[in-house]
């Protein structure tokens, strides 16, 4: 994995809201998304979320094709002035080899690396 994100830039290609995978909500985010999109917390829940396997936190469900439920056809996020605080993190907190593939901020910085 690159070491050195100072050079990292997102490029908006939604590649890390494409992978199917769980996006784990913290205490206090699905109230906070709930209130965003207007909605009731139960409604949201029961609308936008399921149990994991292990049946301990709620996590996003995803469209029929594994991205993100809030990733729009432009790649832009539905909720991204409360989106939870995993989706943040990347890729500044977590990545993964796979992520870092198909991400056009990576493409990039390679590109560069190497130019």
């Amino acid at each position: 994995m690159e070491r050195n994100l100072d050079n990292f830039v997102c490029k908006c290609c939604g590649y890390c809201c494409s992978l199917p995978g769980y996006v784990i909500l913290e205490e206090g985010e699905p109230e906070k998304i709930a209130a965003f999109l207007d909605l009731e917390i139960y409604d949201f829940t029961e609308r936008y979320t399921v149990l994991t396997v292990a049946r301990r936190q709620l996590t996003l469900i995803e469209q029929d094709n594994g991205r993100c439920i809030f990733l729009e056809d432009d790649n832009s996020c539905r909720i991204q002035d409360v989106k939870p605080l995993q989706c943040q993190g990347f890729p500044h907190k977590w990545r993964s080899k796979d992520l870092e593939k198909g991400c056009e901020g990576f493409r990039a910085m390679r590109r560069a690396k190497h130019a």
